[in-house]
């Protein structure tokens, strides 16, 4: 990925300068996958002012924005701080860090990954090949979004930016301000309970 998420120098330079279509293309592309993020730390209301109050201060910053990191991830930065700021505001305590450290074979479904965090046998395909199938697959879904905002904030947005988001390990490190190691405690343990939810829900049609 280029500095700019594949975008060109013009494109680059015209947001810069404060070109408000190029901005306003910024917007419609990145949007939706900002408020995501917001969503783990704040409900739908606050976190939808506070991913405002980020573009604001992103158009204000574009300037000086200098492409040492993606686009992508200088904006998620900044909507994570702004999350963090109403957190403090509001007296709520910040992403807590406080169950990081435990080693990995001390958590669920420890056996079936390595210690890198990959699957060491992975999942049976849990695909839809029949029509009436699509239901299930609805049903299912709204599981997953249900289990995910039961994830402890960290675990959280540490799967959002990953798995949902794309962001590489070093992105996400640098986002969460926290170790390698860290994130792939944080990723297993989220991972292991939406994988736990999937496989209930496979067997017995309830999340």
């Amino acid at each position: 990925m280029t500095r700019t998420d594949h975008m060109d120098e013009a494109g680059f330079g015209r947001l810069r300068s404060g070109d408000p279509d190029a901005f306003a293309e910024l917007v419609r592309k990145h949007q939706r996958a900002l408020l995501a993020v917001a969503c783990t730390l704040l409900p739908k209301p606050e976190a939808e002012e506070a991913v405002q109050e980020a573009w604001i201060s992103a158009y204000r910053a574009l300037p000086a924005f200098e492409g040492r990191s993606s686009i992508k991830t200088w904006l998620t930065r900044i909507v994570i701080n702004q999350a963090k700021m109403r957190l403090r505001k509001n007296r709520k305590a910040p992403i807590s860090e406080s169950s990081l450290h435990a080693p990995l074979d001390d958590m669920p479904l420890a056996d079936r990954f390595s210690g890198a965090g990959h699957w060491t046998e992975p999942p049976s395909n849990w695909g839809f090949d029949r029509p009436e199938d699509l239901l299930q697959e609805q049903e299912l879904r709204e599981c997953l979004d249900k289990t995910l905002l039961s994830l402890p904030q960290a675990q959280r947005l540490a799967v959002e930016l990953r798995d949902l988001q794309g962001h590489s390990l070093e992105d996400i490190c640098n986002l969460l301000d926290v170790s390698a190691s860290n994130v792939r405690v944080l990723l297993h343990r989220g991972r292991a309970k939406l994988f736990l939810h999937v496989e209930r829900f496979e067997e017995t049609g309830e999340c």
